[in-house]
Parts: structure tokens; sequence; C-alpha cells
């Protein structure tokens, strides 16, 4: 049982503030949507809505690394008008969230995903992990993983979890590459996090999917001991990589 955060509202309410100025102090492009502003009540509704989805134990979760603030302002600045005027998700960077087990990545991913909906974003998303990802896409009877894939490649904002935890073969390579391929291709937001530090990525995952990783990516290291194994302990360290070198639009990796 998880024992209420007397404090959590208040966090909440102040990281809410803290991304609003964010969005407001970036410069406008002629080619960006500004984020409409919305009544309160709306942006709660679209917080429940989207808690539905989101597992029990993230659904209180909220994006405090201020480099994740960041990505997810980005992404908000850069957010296309949908039905109604209101903004949705459009292409944009990347973010990859690495560090040891129980650092928190898993909880800053889904908390990004509440903070773009806190901000007034409306969007569709997907979420899986390495091995979930690896059993949607084996054939069996009943099944079309080729409908599986497209719908994750697709998703205009994709929550990849625990990228290179799962056992790795020639098959298991060539699917990653396939849906880090597409998102790269398409340009579209994901969210990757991983317990494999940067300097292995190429090892692990093949030189393909760490190629694209680097351009793709913002990457942010979180550091610290397991808050599984010590919940009392005090919150992880962290850390933010440089980001990757900007290339130009059609650069072949």
């Amino acid at each position: 049982m998880t024992t209420p955060n007397p404090h959590s509202q208040q966090q909440k309410e102040h990281l809410t503030r803290r991304l609003d100025a964010i969005i407001a102090a970036m410069p406008s492009k002629p080619s960006t949507t500004a984020v409409r502003e919305e009544p309160p009540q709306a942006q709660a509704i679209a917080l429940e809505l989207a808690a539905r989805r989101i597992p029990p134990r993230y659904r209180d979760a909220f994006a405090d690394h201020p480099d994740v603030l960041v990505w997810t302002s980005e992404i908000a600045r850069r957010g296309k008008p949908g039905p109604g005027g209101v903004p949705g998700i459009d292409h944009g960077p990347s973010l990859l969230i690495a560090g040891p087990t129980g650092t928190g990545k898993t909880h800053q991913a889904y908390g990004a995903v509440r903070t773009l909906l806190a901000a007034g974003v409306r969007l569709r998303w997907a979420a899986t992990n390495t091995a979930d990802l690896h059993a949607q896409l084996r054939p069996r009877q009943g099944h079309d993983p080729e409908r599986a894939f497209q719908e994750l490649a697709q998703s205009p904002l994709l929550i990849l979890d625990d990228l290179g935890a799962a056992k790795q073969s020639e098959w298991t390579e060539e699917q990653t590459y396939r849906l880090i391929d597409r998102r790269y291709t398409s340009m579209l937001p994901t969210l990757i996090t991983t317990n494999v530090p940067i300097a292995e990525l190429r090892n692990v995952l093949g030189d393909r999917v760490a190629s694209r990783l680097a351009e793709m990516t913002t990457r942010v290291i979180l550091q610290g001991p397991d808050r599984r194994r010590s919940p009392a302990s005090a919150p992880a360290r962290t850390t933010v990589a440089a980001p990757p070198p900007t290339t130009a639009p059609g650069r072949t990796r």
C-alpha cells in the first residue's frame, strides 16, 4: 500500500506553473501553434481519463527532472491544432532516460505524459516494454504482429520502457531496429528508458539502433540507489548528458 504524500499536490501545482512559465518563455515560430490556455476543470478531466490507461503504480507520477520538463515544453510548443483547435502531438525530439534499476526512469516517463496533459495537450499515446514488444511481434495463431507493430510505430507518442533489458538475438535486434527506425524516420516523439549504460548501447542494441538513438534523442541520466529497495532514501541525484549534435535533414545513418 502506497503512503499518501501530503506535499504531492503542492508539488504538482508548483511544477505545472513552472512548465507553463517555460512554455511562455519560449520563442514562437511561424510554423508552430501556441498551447491554448484551458480551464483547470478541462485539464483535470484529461488527467483523469489518462489515468485510466496509466498503470496504477504510476498514476500519481509527475515529472520533476528539469530536463524532462524542458522536453515536455518543447513537445507542447510544437503541438499542432486538433479537433476544436486543441493542440496535439506533432513531430518532435525524443528523450532517452538512462540509469541503474530503481532510479525513477519509468516514473519520469509516465510523469512526462501527465505533464503534457496538465499543460493542455491532448495526445494519443502508447506504452510497452522490450519484453512485451517482442511478445507482441512474434507470429502466432489468431494474432497479427504487423498490426501490433504499426500501432506502436505510428503512435503520436510512445513510451518504450526497459530498452535492452530482454535477451537479445538476431530476431529481437531486428524488431527493435524496425520500431526505432520507423519512429526516427517519421520524427515521432519517443520516451525511452534503459538500464544499459550509454557507452554500452552499441554493443547491446547494435550499431543501427545506437546510431539512430544518438541522433534522435536528448539524454537524461539518473543516478542513485535502488529506491524500490530503500524507499525511505533521499531522491536520486540526476545529471544530464549533452544533447546530440543537430544534423541536416535527410542524413543517412
